[in-house]
């Protein structure tokens, strides 16, 4: 079962191309009621990929959450190629559904060079094989939620988390904004580094403005809270494999305005840093009335 998940993850992020610059990549439910924003992000990742040559790696993706995804539409992923120069080349991609952009993003890609190097170092927690997989919650609680949440929390998905700081969601309390979760593909991915990367772009929309609630002792399944991702940012350090644990870091250093900023690092097991990613997301209090 869990390399059918893996597998489905893959086919996922294999487009169809429909021109020069022109791809169609179909949606999943997983039980959020849009189209989930990690599944936009490896899209659009692996649509520019595919208009560079194999010589040039994605290093930075910035993007925009313009308006919600509808998980029964297919998304079609529009390429501008902006540059292509000695070392890097850029490319513009526009995620258009029905008619109008769900995401407009930037990714830039470089040829493989040397150069200086140093990094922050791993956070010193628990392994994965020391930590217990997520609780899941009694049928009793199960039934109190809306059907789609229930679908959200029974559905096994293609990546496994293990969090150093469990939480219990249903009854979350105040906690300072930071949180490492492991996480790896629940099965084998093959060995294209392209596809390594739009899985982790796929993987890095979980958690990270969740950090952004702990203070609060609010979460995603609160009825009185809106969330939704604004933006995102991913920066790709260092070769990887995510079907191998991975280690995310999070904090946020600030919510204001109705929008929480949340920062995160992304270690192999061995310690180095493979990521980074920074996301601003909506954090809105539905008021009686």
């Amino acid at each position: 079962m869990s390399q059918a998940l893996a597998d489905e993850l893959t086919s996922l992020l294999s487009l169809e191309r429909l021109e020069d610059n022109l791809f169609r990549g179909q949606s999943r439910d997983i039980g959020t009621r849009y189209v989930f924003g990690g599944q936009v992000l490896g899209q659009a990742l692996a649509a520019a990929q595919q208009t560079v040559d194999d010589a040039r790696i994605a290093h930075s993706l910035h993007g925009y959450f313009l308006r919600a995804g509808d998980i029964n539409a297919p998304i079609v992923y529009q390429v501008e190629r902006l540059r292509d120069g000695h070392s890097f080349s850029s490319r513009r991609v526009l995620a258009i559904q029905h008619g109008q952009p769900i995401l407009n993003g930037s990714i830039s890609f470089q040829i493989d060079e040397p150069g200086f190097e140093h990094q922050l170092s791993m956070p010193e927690v628990p392994g994965p094989d020391d930590l217990e997989p997520p609780a899941t919650i009694s049928p009793e609680e199960l039934a109190q939620l809306p059907e789609k949440m229930q679908r959200w929390l029974t559905r096994r998905g293609p990546f496994e988390f293990r969090p150093v700081y469990p939480r219990d969601e249903l009854r979350p309390s105040k906690r300072p904004p930071y949180q490492q979760v492991w996480f790896r593909l629940d099965g084998h991915a093959s060995d294209d580094a392209r596809l390594q990367r739009a899985m982790l772009a796929y993987a890095s929309d979980f958690h990270l403005i969740g950090t952004a609630t702990l203070p609060h002792g609010i979460s995603y399944l609160s009825h009185e809270v809106q969330m939704a991702s604004l933006d995102h940012a991913l920066w790709f350090h260092r070769p990887f494999r995510v079907d191998e644990w991975l280690l995310y870091s999070c904090d946020s250093p600030s919510a204001q305005g109705a929008r929480g900023l949340a920062r995160g690092m992304i270690f192999a097991r061995d310690g180095r840093l493979v990521a980074s990613t920074a996301q601003e997301g909506l954090l809105r209090m539905h008021r009686p009335g």
